[in-house]
C-alpha cells in the first residue's frame, strides 16, 4: 500500500504562510535558477548510473519538470543525484559546530580537502546498506534505510565519519537523507497544491513497486564548487590511491 505524503511536506513550499525568501536563495543559487560557487566537500552516495532504480527516480524527476509551475524550481543535474552520507564543511557554513574545533575557521576550502583526504586515507568503513524512499517532496525524494538493519549500519558511518571530521552537527542522531532533486525559487501557489500532492502519492506508490530498494554506489568523499557536480576523490573504505585525489583537491 502507498505511503500518503504528510500534508506539512508539501506545506513547507506553499506560498501560504511562507513570507521570506527560500533558505538558500542568494547564496547556492540565484532568481534565474542560476547556481553560485558555494565550494566545500561532503560525503555521499551516488545513484548507480544505468540501473532500473535510477530509471525509475528520474522519471519522477521528469514527472516534476512537466508541471506547468515547475519553473518554481530550480534542478540540478542528473549526475549530480546522490544521498549526502555525512555532510562536510562548506564556504558559507563557517562557524562551530559545523567546523573541527581543532581547525581555524578561516582555513581555506582546498586546504580542508586535503586534510581530510589525508584523515579518510586508512578510514576503513562501516559496511554496505540499502535505501528506500519513503516521500517525495517539491525537492525532491526523502530515504531511509531499507531496513532496521541498514538504519543502524548508516548510523555507524556517521558516528565513525564524525571522529575524522572533528564535529557533529546539532541534527547528527535526527538529519533526514534525501535525494536533492531542486532548490524553489519561489513558493508554489495555493492552488497548485493539490496537483502537485496527486503527483507526488502516484509517483511514492510508482516507486514502491518500480524501485522499492535505491541502489546506490558506495559512499565517497567529494569536493564541489556547487550544486552541479560532486566530484568523487576517495571512495570510503576501498582504500583507493588518492595521488590524483590529491592533484583534484589542489
Amino acid at each position: 500500500m502507498s505511503q500518503s505524503i504528510k500534508p506539512s511536506s508539501l506545506a513547507r513550499y506553499a506560498a501560504n504562510g511562507n513570507s521570506d525568501v527560500p533558505r538558500h536563495l542568494g547564496t547556492r543559487y540565484n532568481a534565474n535558477g542560476t547556481f553560485l560557487p558555494e565550494p566545500g566537500n561532503t560525503v555521499v552516495c551516488h545513484l548507480v548510473r544505468g540501473s532500473t532504480s535510477e530509471r525509475a527516480v528520474l522519471g519522477v524527476r521528469d514527472r516534476m519538470l512537466s508541471m506547468p509551475d515547475a519553473s518554481k524550481l530550480t534542478f540540478t543535474p542528473v549526475s549530480s543525484l546522490h544521498m549526502t552520507l555525512f555532510q562536510g564543511i562548506i564556504e558559507y557554513r563557517r562557524a562551530l559546530p559545523y567546523w573541527p574545533e581543532d581547525v581555524p575557521l578561516g582555513t581555506s576550502i582546498d586546504a580542508m580537502t586535503r586534510l581530510y583526504l589525508n584523515r579518510l586515507e586508512e578510514f576503513e568503513g562501516c559496511g554496505s546498506f540499502n535505501i528506500k524512499v519513503i516521500d517525495v517532496t517539491p525537492v525532491g525524494l526523502t530515504v531511509k534505510g531499507a531496513t532496521l538493519g541498514d538504519e543502524a549500519v548508516i548510523k555507524a558511518w556517521r558516528d565513525t565519519l564524525a571522529v575524522p571530521f572533528g564535529y557533529r552537527h546539532p541534527d547528527h542522531d535526527t538529519y533526514v537523507f534525501h535525494i536533492t532533486f531542486a532548490y524553489p525559487i519561489d513558493w508554489l501557489a495555493d492552488d497548485r497544491l493539490p496537483a502537485w500532492q496527486e503527483l507526488f502519492d502516484d509517483c511514492l506508490s510508482h516507486l514502491e513497486q518500480a524501485a522499492p530498494i535505491i541502489e546506490i554506489q558506495p559512499p565517497a568523499f567529494c569536493s564541489f564548487n556547487d550544486m552541479n557536480h560532486f566530484e568523487e576523490l576517495l571512495v570510503l573504505g576501498n582504500k583507493y590511491h588518492r595521488a590524483s585525489a590529491l592533484s583534484m583537491a589542489k
